[in-house]
């Protein structure tokens, strides 16, 4: 009965912990400056104005596979980080704040790296300090998410019942 007591206690921490990242990583994009800069050149107007002109020239299926596409790799981003710091901490019994933050924001902040292969780009070019500063915007966003994780589930991991036959 504390086994799935528990399961359903991390299961909830991560449905609040996957939110809470995508918030730090939305508001790490909307505050840093270069994006900001160019979602001000553009505007809201010419943004709208340019999604409808793309959409005016695909096909709906090629625009469904797109947003499908986002969608897995934003829940790569967001969802697979907390849940993998989740599973090794509750596995483990750590119950350290630091090891669910930097596992999930660590994790975060390398998989585009790890998905593209590990190649960089150019060391001082435009590319490389944007990638610098996203990684640093992902880092941020799976932090807060474990953070979010320990807070809920992650304090009380591997702590044993009163007769010490497993987990509470």
């Amino acid at each position: 009965m504390r086994l799935l007591g528990r399961l359903l206690l991390a299961a909830f921490a991560l449905v609040m912990a996957v939110p809470a990242g995508t918030l730090a990583l939305a508001a790490g994009v909307f505050l840093d400056p270069s994006f900001r800069e160019a979602f001000g050149r553009l505007g809201l107007v010419g943004l709208m104005a340019g999604l409808t002109d793309l959409a005016d020239g695909i096909p709906p299926e090629v625009a469904v596979m797109a947003a499908f596409g986002l969608a897995q790799a934003l829940g790569l981003l967001l969802i697979l980080p907390p849940t993998l710091a989740a599973l090794f901490g509750e596995t483990l019994g750590l119950r350290s704040p630091i090891w669910y933050a930097a596992a999930s924001g660590g994790l975060t902040a390398l998989l585009p790296w790890l998905a593209r292969g590990g190649a960089a780009p150019p060391s001082g070019s435009e590319a490389a300090a944007a990638e610098a500063r996203f990684a640093a915007i992902l880092l941020v966003a799976g932090t807060v998410s474990g953070l979010v994780y320990w807070l809920i589930a992650g304090r009380s991991a591997g702590i044993r019942s009163r007769d010490g036959t497993g987990s509470a």
